[in-house]
């Protein structure tokens, strides 16, 4: 019985579309393994975060590795409690934002248990408490983009702070209006499954209003060409990718939300090997283009490239064809070239890549979208995408700004020049 299952799975996944049939899977109840997946998942999104971690820690200098850790491990803290508190709430509102945002952490388990009835996938149940773990995490996601971008010149506890109300406050609401029921969702008919725009693109407008307002670092334009300015350990920022490339699965399949039929593990079989074969497709693009333009591979573009491929897929990785699949993955390794020349162009300095990845290639993988998936056309998930661009833009500028002219959001010229870590930090306890 187990093989057959198997089998009928995989051929899914391999040829055919979405599965449709519903056969209860029988032994355990479908309560119990929709909530096991989900959490399984969400610890697979959190081990992301180590993945952003090591990638960032492997593109910035020596001198500043041990700032970037911090960042991310008290990003993470800071993002999961604050959307705890009310991010939950306004993202699933049922009607009442300001009731919804101050219920604290038991109000988020009810409003949960309540979002457990909706239609779609989470109709067909899992805990109320998986799915504020799962959402919390997808939380820390956005900021983790803003992290990379802004590195080796920006204040930490300013950083925290706008780590603090971009998940809070501004993610939440425009995740509500899609992933929560709202206009976008209803009224444009917009899909994003696991969230190229509503994680994505708001990570990457943050990450852009942020490197728009902190400036670039010292030394790297000059003359107005970009300087290399080197970095800690490709090898290091090797391993991040690749961890990401992993975490990714359960971005992705987990945004499913449920595992309790032979159809459910059908389609989310599916959904891994489409993710898969994205970010191989943004890979040999990323390496094929750089070593065309140079003769030589490019290890950093191909790291993005693979990030780019993964972002790109993440709209609609159910209804793509195993070949579209690789082909959205490779739109999004050949939008980071064009990206890169733009940021270049306008002397935004990008330490991680993390614009082109998030930003342009979020925007690619949601319009695309409106070509596999057969519930959105290119219209609604483009409009949808360039009001949320709006939103997030004016929301973060506003928070940037308020910030800036409080305490400041940039360390001293002699500090940055010396190195965050030696400053600001105890490294010989």
């Amino acid at each position: 019985m187990l093989k057959k299952l198997v089998g009928v799975a995989l051929l899914a996944a391999l040829i055919g579309g979405p599965a449709q049939a519903q056969q209860a899977s029988s032994g355990v109840s479908p309560f119990v393994m929709n909530t096991l997946f989900i959490v399984f998942c969400g610890v697979l999104v959190m081990w992301m975060t180590a993945g952003f971690a090591m990638l960032e820690a492997g593109f910035v200098r020596e001198k500043n590795v041990v700032t970037q850790c911090a960042k991310n491990i008290g990003l993470f803290a800071i993002a999961s409690t604050a959307f705890i508190l009310s991010g939950y709430g306004l993202m699933f509102p049922n009607g009442n934002w300001i009731m919804s945002g101050i219920l604290g952490f038991d109000g988020a388990i009810e409003i949960a248990d309540v979002v457990d009835g909706r239609d779609g996938f989470v109709g067909r149940g899992h805990a109320g408490a998986s799915d504020i773990f799962f959402q919390s995490m997808f939380c820390v996601a956005v900021v983790s983009i803003v992290s990379g971008a802004v590195a080796e010149r920006i204040k930490l506890v300013a950083f925290f702070i706008f780590a603090a109300v971009l998940t809070a406050v501004i993610y939440p609401i425009q995740a509500s209006w899609t992933w929560g029921g709202g206009f976008l969702a209803s009224d444009l008919g917009f899909r994003d499954l696991a969230g190229s725009t509503v994680v994505h693109v708001v990570g990457g407008v943050a990450a852009l209003t942020g490197a728009l307002f902190v400036g670039p670092r010292n030394g790297r334009f000059v003359n107005g060409k970009k300087v290399a300015l080197g970095n800690y350990s490709l090898p290091l920022a090797t391993i991040g990718a690749l961890i990401l490339w992993m975490g990714w699965y359960g971005f992705n399949a987990g945004s499913y939300l449920s595992f309790s039929t032979d159809a459910d593990a059908a389609n989310v079989a599916r959904i891994f090997l489409n993710t898969n074969l994205a970010a191989a497709g943004g890979v040999i693009v990323a390496g094929l283009v750089s070593y065309l333009r140079e003769f030589r591979f490019d290890l950093s573009f191909m790291l993005n490239g693979a990030l780019g491929g993964l972002v790109a897929i993440t709209a609609e990785p159910l209804f793509p064809t195993p070949f579209w699949a690789f082909a959205v993955g490779m739109g999004g390794g050949l939008i980071i070239f064009w990206a890169n020349q733009v940021l270049d162009y306008f002397k935004i300095d990008d330490v991680v890549g993390a614009i082109p990845v998030h930003l342009f290639c979020g925007i690619w993988g949601t319009i695309a979208a409106g070509f596999t998936n057969p519930e959105a056309s290119v219209l609604g998930q483009l409009s949808s995408v360039l009001i949320v661009i709006t939103y997030v833009g004016v929301t973060t500028s506003l928070v940037w700004i308020a910030l800036k002219e409080t305490i400041g959001i940039r360390v001293s010229a002699a500090k940055e020049e010396y190195g965050i870590d030696k400053t600001d930090f105890v490294l010989n306890t």
